[in-house]
């Protein structure tokens, strides 16, 4: 029987107090070596009794008890003090995407509006809104950053909704892409959904709770450990119908992200990159194991809506007109000539004598943030 929304069931409340209750004793489990990913997915199949059974050691009768113990009132009203929503597997509300992973989060923690989870990602697979993810390395490069922002915005633009973990580097230039465009934008946390994790990211993650969501396995006031992070991943990959790597390297977490999308079925992409170039072992290899390479947001979107169902993404990497509202006729054409590929001042020149004003141009566009000068000397749309 399916709840109303945003009540969440007492048994799964009490589910979640436990997750949180043994992180530390599946953190030292990780440690332990039993804490793979294939084994932490294990371990979170398993029923209360047999979860702190298998964890929680000396511990497990002090712990039952407490268990027995909780309030789930008491858990509501926690959560209700930080504006955060419970939405448990038996809440109308809950994805039923997720329903593809036996270790299903029993609630997910939601800030923001709760009527945009539905809008973001409900219903089933194919049936409901199409989601995909963009994950990356934390420590991108540039060019990286770049081409996540590029994705997130034109992805969005065509009305199909970002996920990503909100991380430092490719995650959160994916969100802020989406943001941009106006488009839908899912966050994933690996700790509480009532702080943003990691705090530098605050000014996107106060962006997608006023306009969208930001979700988590994990009670509020919840600190994350190592193993919150791969377990968050699962969630992305399951409410995405395509997982797309824009950098990565060979142990990079979000290949495990991949891993999860491939488990279920999911479609996997990835951005190729230079063989001598650290960020791109991760998302080579992946192509090597029969990813989809992925250009640009187009490709991406061929694969998720259908081959001529791209929206507003463009192959000749300009970005959408709308963005240049406000701009001069001039700065205008200059700006989406350099999205068109001619990213040099000698390419924008027609003759001699006009390099002069196209430098100016390209000063002002760089002074506005629209565009930015390369190391190479060349100029790229900013994202």
């Amino acid at each position: 029987m399916r709840r109303a929304r945003g009540r969440a069931c007492g048994a799964c409340l009490r589910r979640t107090w436990l997750i949180a209750r043994l992180a530390g004793h599946l953190e030292l489990a990780r440690r332990d070596g039993r804490g793979s990913v294939g084994r932490l997915r294990e371990v979170l199949a398993l029923g209360d009794e047999q979860l702190l059974a298998t964890l929680a050691g000396p511990a497990e009768r002090a712990i039952a008890a407490e268990h027995r113990a909780v309030d789930a009132d008491e858990l509501r009203r926690a959560a209700a003090a930080v504006g955060v929503a419970l939405v448990c597997r038996h809440d109308e509300n809950y994805p039923a995407r997720l329903a593809d992973l036996d270790d299903a989060p029993a609630v997910l923690h939601v800030a923001g509006d709760l009527a945009a989870l539905d809008r973001l990602v409900g219903g089933p697979l194919g049936a409901g809104p199409p989601a995909v993810a963009v994950v990356g390395t934390r420590r991108a490069s540039p060019e990286a950053l770049e081409i996540a922002r590029a994705l997130g915005r034109d992805i969005a633009a065509a009305g199909v909704t970002v996920v990503s973990g909100m991380a430092l580097g490719v995650d959160s230039a994916a969100h802020a892409g989406a943001l941009e465009a106006g488009g839908p934008t899912l966050a994933v946390l690996g700790g509480g959904a009532e702080r943003a994790t990691p705090s530098r990211c605050r000014d996107v993650y106060r962006a997608l709770v006023e306009r969208h969501a930001v979700v988590s396995e994990l009670p509020p006031a919840f600190r994350p450990h190592r193993w919150c992070f791969p377990a968050r991943n699962r969630i992305i990959a399951a409410l995405s119908a395509m997982t797309v790597v824009v950098e990565a390297a060979d142990r990079s977490g979000s290949l495990i992200t991949a891993e999860f999308a491939a488990d279920l079925g999911r479609d996997i992409g990835a951005v190729p990159g230079s063989p001598l170039a650290w960020g791109s072992v991760g998302t080579n290899g992946l192509l090597r194991d029969g990813a989809l390479v992925v250009r640009d947001a187009a490709d991406v979107l061929d694969a998720v809506l259908g081959p001529g169902h791209r929206g507003n993404a463009r192959r000749d990497g300009a970005a959408p007109t709308r963005r240049f509202a406000g701009l001069e006729p001039r700065l205008v054409t200059l700006l989406e000539a350099v999205g068109s590929g001619r990213d040099t001042v000698a390419a924008l020149c027609a003759v001699p004598a006009d390099a002069n004003d196209v430098v100016l141009g390209l000063t002002e566009l760089e002074l506005l943030g629209a565009l930015r000068r390369s190391p190479g000397g060349r100029y790229v749309v900013a994202g």
